[in-house]
């Protein structure tokens, strides 16, 4: 009791009373939790990273510090799907490594080149390309004897026959090819031209990256920036099919032109196409019938549907190109007239448009697009597989098959009725992108083979090609027969 009086005495003269002394010791208990709390977070956190995104975050193409891996790993192996070497690292006798690429040109752009920096598959699978699966016996073994140990195989959703088909089918014109299965996303060919020889890039890549004239290192597929021409027409189908409900009851009488003002578009050739619906002006392409369309539906509408198909968005695929479009209510008559037609301001990669189609073929939905099947170690054990996954409902069920349709009447009586007849069935859409004040135009062609359960899917664009049907589709055809036969 004389304890307890005098610790009072003592806590009275130091002006602190029990009460007091309790309130600080809740203060101190308080902030002392609150550390701890942060601790146990920054601790669970690097738990969480180094489990779960520490290899995403190595995995990163701007992560420099993936090339220290080269120090201790050779750097694996590029495989098509049908199992050819694209890209393969030859170690010689004094140690001394070089990156091979055995089918020289053809596949360039889609594999890319690992001197000079980096691009392509290249560049996207590269901490795969140089992480180690092999088995950890030898690894140890090679790490004591200072041995490199061998990187891992990245399987490519690329199919050599198909891809060589598509370059050679292009020949020495300017363009360029996507090929893709709409059900699964995986790319199987992608040609751009002109290209250049991976195996010389060394040697070559100042004179590339310096001369104006030379655009040899772009990838069109993924970064041409064109005028779809009529390929935008499902555009502006889709956008009169929400705005009405139906295809049905939309009659036009085509006399070869239409004027707005002082503005006059033309259809190709002036042909007059006299009556027709919308699925007949849409398999013979009739410019009036879809400007007198857009006429009615308004910039906003067409800018709300063309943003719906990713337009002004960006896409589900690293360092590619966003596509451009701009309309408003605003917008100009005669601009809007032009852009129901693809000119105008609109600008697209041929990736863009074979993404649009693979919905259409795909009952609406975008798959994800992926050029790598699965990893494989050494001794060709998978490592990791890469799964079908699907990005983003673009477009109703309905509304793709609809569009589809009218694909379908393009090869059977529109502007593409030589893929007709060929033992399997074609739907798409044939395009004529004017790029000067002569009228020369960029020859497009989008579709898929398989109507009923789509195979595969194409974009395709010639530079300088004239009409759709003149160089596109013949390409087109090629490539389908390939796929087939």
């Amino acid at each position: 009791m004389q304890r307890k009086n005098y610790e009072n005495e003592m806590l009275r003269e130091k002006n602190i009373t029990p009460k007091r002394k309790q309130k600080r010791n809740k203060e101190y208990t308080f902030v002392s939790v609150f550390f701890v709390l942060i601790f146990m977070s920054l601790i669970g956190y690097l738990i969480y990273f180094n489990i779960e995104k520490s290899e995403e975050f190595i995995n990163s193409p701007y992560n420099t510090r993936q090339d220290t891996f080269s120090d201790r790993v050779i750097r694996g192996k590029i495989m098509s799907s049908d199992g050819q070497v694209l890209a393969e690292t030859e170690v010689y006798d004094d140690g001394t490594e070089h990156r091979y690429y055995p089918y020289y040109n053809v596949f360039s752009h889609v594999i890319g080149y690992d001197s000079n920096g980096k691009s392509g598959l290249e560049s996207e699978a590269n901490f795969q390309l140089l992480t180690s699966h092999s088995f950890f016996i030898d690894q140890m073994r090679n790490e004591f004897s200072g041995k490199k140990n061998m990187g891992d195989t990245v399987i490519s959703t690329l199919d050599a026959s198909l891809q060589s088909k598509a370059y050679y089918a292009l020949g020495d014109r300017r363009g360029a090819i996507v090929a893709l299965e709409p059900s699964t996303g995986k790319i199987r060919a992608m040609v751009s031209k002109p290209d250049f020889d991976p195996n010389t890039i060394a040697e070559q890549y100042q004179y590339l990256i310096s001369d104006s004239n030379s655009s040899n290192l772009l990838n069109r597929a993924t970064n041409g920036a064109y005028p779809p021409g009529s390929t935008f027409k499902v555009v502006t189908a889709l956008d009169y099919y929400r705005t009405n409900g139906t295809m049905d009851g939309y009659q036009y009488l085509c006399n070869g032109s239409i004027t707005e003002g002082t503005h006059t578009i033309n259809c190709y050739n002036n042909t007059v196409h006299g009556a027709e619906n919308l699925y007949q002006s849409f398999a013979y392409s009739c410019n009036c019938a879809f400007a007198d369309m857009a006429l009615r539906l308004g910039g906003k509408s067409l800018n709300n549907t063309a943003q719906s198909l990713l337009f002004n968005r960006e896409l589900p695929l690293e360092t590619y190109r966003s596509s451009t479009f701009g309309l408003s209510d605003s917008s100009p008559r005669p601009l809007i007239m032009q852009t129901s037609i693809g000119q105008g301001n609109t600008l697209v990669s041929p990736m863009h448009m074979a993404l649009i189609t693979s919905a259409i073929a795909n009952k609406g939905v975008l798959m994800k697009p992926t050029l790598i099947d699965s990893v494989q170690n050494d001794a060709g054990e998978v490592i990791s597989t890469q799964r079908p996954e699907a990005y983003k409902r673009l477009l109703s069920a309905q509304e793709a098959s609809v569009l589809g349709e009218m694909m379908e009447g393009v090869v059977s009586y529109g502007t593409a009725t030589s893929l007709s007849g060929l033992g399997y069935t074609v739907a798409g859409k044939t395009g004529s992108a004017e790029y000067d004040e002569e009228g020369h135009s960029h020859s497009w062609f989008i579709g898929y083979c398989n109507t009923d359960n789509p195979d595969l899917v194409v974009a395709i664009i010639v530079e300088g090609g004239g009409t759709g049907s003149e160089a596109a589709v013949p390409i087109a055809q090629e490539i389908f027969d390939e796929f087939y036969y």
